[in-house]
């Protein structure tokens, strides 16, 4: 029998309430706990329905957002509420106080980050009375990541560790009943297939959304195709996943607004002469009869709740026990009609038991319209600086978590540094800060947290670095100012410089290095005292006058480093023909010396050619294929787009700039470059480098100019001549792509009439791309964008965004950045490549990898040489060349977490097999476990929903399930070389926890 001991100054603390009440529940309490001695928790904890009736699941939740009007910690704090109402903190505990009262009731909690936070406040007495909630199911955890995050802008590594994180905590706080089994993504601005693929990888059994384009929704709700079976990838023909719409996004029904912050009438019972019973009653069935109209079983789900909602949740939970106890005492008089409170998870086990076949879906759910003039898009390119520095955060996080691994750090080195960057990048994956559609003052607190936590893991990293290599005294400093060629290490002297090299891919790398340097003559040495042949290039004219550049170096010194995992390669000023010399110009075509014909710049693997008179790019030439390709820059002039919405004003205010650049030519041994000026706040530089078979465009836009009465959204175009017939790729989250036809969805016909640009664009996370039966163009980029093809040929990215208007949508606020006083300026890449149609785009998939997870720079001063030994790291060359090593991380204090993923889809590779035995006797394994993709159960107790799909034959008469498609790998020190063999299918990801001594 289970004992609750309380801690009465703790828990009169907690419920803040007269002791009276405090009796009362305590009573409860006692009772509660002598009488149930077994945990039942999950579908086991679900309320009865009745298989001849609609069985109504009240489903009681809060949608709080990670930041959005008000920064994380003023939601959680319920601080400056004159912003916007909402104090999370209020609205667990109280959410808490009132399950207790009533064993019937549930509630769900959806972000982690909030609960975690709420959690680390509580007492022993609290924690335990929450563990017992869950352990009965009636507190359920939903979806379980960090954050509920974005699905478009957001990459799926950096979605698979905020749910790792999130389902981490879960099962070391609450064990297996806390485990989540359904993805809830009530709030994001449309919906990814990869992130259906992710939560089958996880074993969830479904998930649910809100948002759909409102004629693929008018069309679903007359079709009872409401729900479906999504198959969430193209390579993996097992990851399909139940999917289903809510009826009313996810706030309450009109009129049943229960929460304290709401208008609406409660429920008046009683001898009241106000007494409402029958006619609310009336009301709700009649509302329950039209969503029971939309949907194929005889069990709906109605979401109780909404934004910030149940800070005082008896008002909520009073007012349903009415609800419930009206409607069910109908059904003595004939009701057809039983309501329970429930969760997503209880009713979708109740429609898994019905045994009903659903609709198919093969593609995604963008671009979401919530009206014919209302396409969300422009939210994939809103705060576009933002969305790269959540990149970088992205990198260098991996790059601490491999280096924490090899260097076997102290925990005390690793798990608060660690931890801290892994929680702020939860928070950047959240469908208000990736996206760019939070408020300013919010994006500054979401700068202020990367910032601290990228400062925390270069910490780490250094720490690191000092074990791994023959630098013991290393400073192992970082440059966060690259971006704009500037380096506290190097702006006053580079002479004496360690730059080490770190390499978070699997496979040894060849990359170009650019270091700011002065006008001063370098040369460069590798470990082996190796002259690394090198020269300097001049710094765009454009970066130079910077008002806020805190540095006058005005080049940069360029090498080529090749890098297994580590590299040290030193720099020092020297005199003489090895030394380093600055690239002079070769050519300046100005407005003045403008003249007719072509400049060619060319490396042995590719050929460009400037047209002169334009100064535009007019031909490429790569990988054995010539192609005119134009390549411009152009403006959308918008009246009322804003963070969320892209809007047109008029088909006629676009336009791409044909002439009239500037640009300059400078051609050295290792690399090539064009500097072109295109106006006032439009710049860029192509880049060329030797035996690099892709073409870098080193973009920098703004200040964007603004008028009074109308925004400009900037983009860059390359036109060709390839013929696409209106079909272009884009990624899905970095992993597969998805065949986009102009003007066309999947199983309805949109409103484009009034937005035809904005309802073809689509979020653009890694690559874009087009092609005909002979040639292929792909555009990689280095940050999420949106993107699209209007016409044949021609492929665009939206690089930044200045508006006028908000678009009234939410965030209350005009998208009208600035940085140091000014209108901001962002810089950027993207890449060009260009290839036969009928080769594989697995180097596309290559070049994507790098450009995702380049080499990470860590400097230090030449102290001389050491005697310590560098210490040896694994080689990971023999793992097969299509896989990648996805994740490297310290999991707990014994046990590493592993994670091989074969990056090919089914048209580009193959299966492949490695033998991870040495990396496991590396790591000094004791034992290895497989699980499911986010680490936290093992795969072999994976057990999911199987649905099935209209048309896929009979249906079972039992259940079905998914298990594990292969026999989940667990062996121990002891076993045979042959027992660590991992077989990768095409786009598999495998996941492993390796326990060492």
């Amino acid at each position: 029998m289970k004992i609750l001991v309380l801690d009465w100054e703790s828990t009169l603390q907690f419920f803040k309430m007269d002791i009276l009440r405090f009796l009362g529940i305590f009573l409860v309490l006692c009772g509660l706990y002598a009488t149930q001695t077994e945990a039942v928790c999950g579908y086991e904890s679900c309320h009865e329905t009745k298989p001849n009736m609609i069985n109504i699941h009240l489903v009681p939740h809060s949608h709080d957002d990670v930041g959005w009007q008000k920064t994380v910690d003023q939601y959680f704090y319920g601080h400056r509420n004159n912003i916007h109402h909402g104090g999370v903190q209020y609205i667990i505990s109280t959410v808490i106080e009132e399950l207790v009262k009533n064993p019937d009731r549930r509630f769900i909690q959806v972000e982690m980050s909030f609960f975690s936070m709420w959690w680390a406040q509580q007492s022993e007495v609290t924690k335990n009375i929450v563990k017992k909630l869950v352990d009965e199911g009636r507190f359920q955890f939903t979806n379980g990541a960090w954050s509920m995050n974005d699905e478009a802008n957001v990459n799926y590594q950096s979605v698979i560790d905020q749910f790792t994180l999130g389902l981490k905590f879960l099962d070391d706080n609450f064990g297996a009943c806390g485990r989540p089994t359904i993805g809830w993504q009530v709030d994001p601005f449309g919906h990814s297939r990869e992130q259906a693929s992710i939560f089958a990888q996880f074993g969830y059994d479904g998930e649910f959304f809100s948002r759909m384009d409102h004629n693929d929704k008018d069309r679903r709700l007359r079709d009872l195709a409401m729900e479906m079976i999504w198959h969430a990838s193209e390579s993996l023909s097992d990851l399909k996943l139940f999917t289903g719409l809510t009826y009313r996004h996810y706030s309450s029904p009109d009129g049943f607004c229960f929460d304290v912050n709401c208008g609406d009438d409660p429920i008046v019972d009683g001898q009241s002469y106000d007494n409402n019973v029958k006619s609310r009653i009336d009301d709700f069935l009649s509302y329950a009869s039209t969503v029971a109209g939309a949907f194929r079983s005889n069990h709906i789900m109605i979401t109780m709740g909404g934004d910030f909602q149940y800070e005082d949740a008896a008002h909520n939970f009073k007012n349903m026990d009415k609800l419930v106890k009206y409607i069910n005492e109908r059904q003595s008089s004939g009701s057809q009609y039983n309501i329970v409170y429930s969760t997503p998870a209880c009713y979708l086990n109740a429609v898994h038991k019905s045994g009903l076949s659903f609709p198919n879906k093969t593609l995604d759910f963008f671009p979401f319209a919530s009206d014919s003039n209302s396409f969300w898009t422009g939210y994939f390119s809103s705060r576009t600086t933002q969305k790269r520095f959540e990149r970088v955060g992205n990198h260098i996080l991996q790059v601490a978590k491999e280096l924490s691994v090899f260097a076997n750090l102290p925990a005390e080195q690793q798990k608060v540094n660690l931890n801290r960057l892994r929680s702020i990048m939860g928070v950047m994956q959240h469908h208000d800060a990736i996206t760019g559609t939070e408020k300013q003052a919010v994006s500054n607190d979401y700068d202020r947290l990367m910032y601290d936590g990228i400062l925390g893991a270069t910490e780490t990293s250094a720490f690191a670095l000092q074990k791994l290599t023959n630098l013991p005294n290393g400073e192992f400093q970082t440059c966060l100012n690259l971006n704009i060629s500037e380096c506290a290490f190097t702006k006053d002297n580079a002479d004496n410089l360690v730059v080490t090299l770190y390499n978070p891919l699997a496979h040894t790398t060849k990359q170009y290095v650019r270091l700011p340097v002065k006008n001063e003559n370098y040369q460069v040495t590798d470990d082996k005292g190796r002259v690394v042949a090198s020269e300097l290039v001049p710094v765009s004219q454009q970066i130079i006058d910077l008002e806020f550049r805190e540095t006058d170096t005005q080049y940069e010194l360029v090498f080529k480093a090749t890098v297994d995992k580590i590299a040290n390669y030193y720099v020092k000023k020297v005199e003489g023909q090895s030394a380093a010399q600055p690239i002079k110009a070769v050519k300046s075509v100005s407005g003045e010396t403008r003249e007719d014909g072509e400049t060619v710049v060319q490396t042995s693997t590719i050929k460009l050619t400037i047209d002169n008179k334009s100064g535009l790019l007019k031909t490429v030439e790569m990988n054995g294929v010539s192609e005119n390709i134009v390549q411009s820059y152009g403006v959308y002039r918008t009246w009322d787009s804003g963070a969320y919405l892209f809007r047109q004003y008029h088909q006629g205010d676009f336009v791409i700039q044909d002439g009239d650049v500037e640009f300059t030519v400078y051609e050295g041994d290792l690399v090539k470059e064009v500097h072109q000026k295109f106006s006032d706040y439009v710049s860029q530089v192509i880049r060329i480098y030797e035996d690099r078979e892709t073409i870098e465009f080193d973009w920098q836009v703004g200040p964007i100019p603004r008028e009074t009465d109308f925004g400009n959204e900037v983009v860059i175009t390359f036109t060709s001549e390839i013929e696409s017939e209106g079909v272009v790729f884009t990624d899905a989250n970095g992993r597969e792509m998805i065949r986009r036809e102009k003007d066309k969805r999947e199983g309805f016909t949109p409103e484009l009439d009034r937005q035809p640009t904005a309802g073809n664009y689509y979020p653009i996370t890694s690559r874009i791309a087009l092609q005909d039966s002979k040639k292929r163009m792909a555009v990689l980029n280095d940050r999420a964008q949106g993107g699209t093809s209007m016409q044949d040929g021609q492929i665009e990215l939206m690089l930044h965004r200045r508006l006028v208007r908000d678009d009234n949508k939410g965030v209350g606020e005009v998208l009208n950045e600035e940085k140091y006083g000014q209108p901001l300026i962002a810089r950027g890449k993207v890449h060009l490549v260009l290839s036969p149609a009928d080769e594989s785009t697995s180097a596309e998939r290559h070049w994507v990898k790098e450009h995702h997870l380049p080499l990470w720079a860590f400097f230090s001063k030449n102290a001389g040489s050491t005697s310590s030994p560098a210490k040896s790291l694994p080689s990971f060359d023999d793992f097969p060349n299509s896989v990648h090593l996805l994740t490297l991380e310290p999991f707990n204090d014994d046990e590493v977490l592993l994670r091989l993923e074969n990056y090919l889809d089914h048209t580009e590779g193959k299966v492949v097999s490695l033998n991870i035995r040495p990396l496991f006797d590396y790591l000094n394994g004791v034992e290895i476990r497989e699980t499911t993709l986010d680490g936290n159960l093992p795969l072999s107790q994976m057990k999911r929903f199987k649905f099935h799909a209209e048309g896929s034959g009979p249906i079972a008469s039992e259940p079905e399930y998914y298990t594990a498609s292969h026999t989940p790998l667990a062996a121990d020190y002891s076993q045979e070389a042959s027992d660590f063999v991992v077989t990768l299918k095409p786009m598999q990801i495998r996941t492993f926890i390796v326990k060492f001594k």
